[in-house]
């Protein structure tokens, strides 16, 4: 199973076969017997391509619970003291994945020299058993509730326009009078409404939205404020240095959009690997200081 695995990930079974440190025909009579094992074809070969069949598909995706399981297992045996090695598969959003998460994880890297992490840049909700990941950061409520979410903190958010936006109009100080000026909607998490809270008095005000430009890229919603296009809310670790240099104004200051959870989500599991724990302890312990950064 596992050099089945390692076939359908590396694309060839020379590719595999490298990645195992053994040769082509080792791999293929491994893959022979699995398929005698199991009474079906699993892999459609030609000179030029392979392919899954439909009991390929399913074997790999079992294979890989399996396997996940196992390794599982293996570290619990083994106790906790074990260091932790092999290789995490984590996705984590793509803006917060490239700016503020690495630092945690180089902290794990640092901590576990025999670990190797794929650091998958995805703003979706990821299928662990189908894409083979061991855990996700994600921003936003969780609402599956099959996996296990440890809440890590959350991320402030703002309001905020180009100087070039407001002219030379005073800067609105109150979130009725944004109602009047183009907006961008992060349609990840606000589309054609959104309700700002008033920081001392807990006073909500909803505006109804229709935005000039809608984006599921905090990057891009972040240019098209710089370009004038309009006001958004955004998260401010991304938006303080912006305002600092000038090419951003924060408006109505003391009214903010209601703040993101940060989580940590896995799958359920009876065992958990070492490799798994530490990168959740380390990204806990790490967090609040990583949101702190640019509020």
């Amino acid at each position: 199973m596992q050099t089945f695995v390692r076939i359908v990930e590396a694309g060839s079974l020379s590719a595999a076969a490298q990645q195992l440190g053994t040769t082509q025909p080792t791999v293929s009579r491994r893959l022979q017997a699995l398929e005698r094992s199991l009474g079906s074809r699993l892999l459609q070969r030609s000179t030029h391509a392979m392919k899954l069949t439909e009991e390929g598909e399913r074997c790999f995706t079992g294979a890989k619970a399996l396997l996940a399981s196992w390794e599982a297992f293996e570290a619990d045996l083994r106790g906790t003291g074990d260091e932790p090695a092999g290789t995490l598969r984590v996705i984590v959003p793509h803006a917060f994945g490239q700016e503020q998460l690495v630092y945690p994880l180089a902290t794990y890297l640092n901590a576990y020299p025999q670990m190797t992490v794929e650091w998958l840049l995805h703003d979706h909700t990821p299928d662990f058993i189908a894409d083979g990941i061991d855990c996700a950061i994600q921003v936003g409520d969780i609402v599956d509730p099959d996996v296990v979410a440890i809440r890590m903190g959350e991320i402030p958010r703002i309001v905020v326009a180009a100087p070039s936006l407001l002219g030379d109009a005073p800067v609105p100080a109150h979130a009725a009078e944004l109602a009047r000026y183009p907006w961008l909607a992060l349609h990840t998490f606000y589309r054609n409404e959104i309700t700002l809270t008033h920081a001392q008095s807990g006073i909500a005000h909803r505006l109804s939205l229709k935005p000039r430009m809608s984006t599921d890229s905090l990057y891009a919603l972040r240019s098209a404020a710089i370009s004038g296009l309009g006001v958004c809310a955004g998260s401010a670790w991304l938006l303080n240095e912006d305002i600092a240099s000038g090419k951003l104004v924060q408006i109505a200051r003391d009214w903010h959009a209601a703040p993101l959870p940060v989580s940590v989500v896995y799958p359920y599991a009876r065992y958990y690997p070492a490799k798994l724990r530490t990168f959740i302890e380390i990204m806990r312990a790490a967090m609040p200081k990583t949101l702190s950064i640019g509020r």
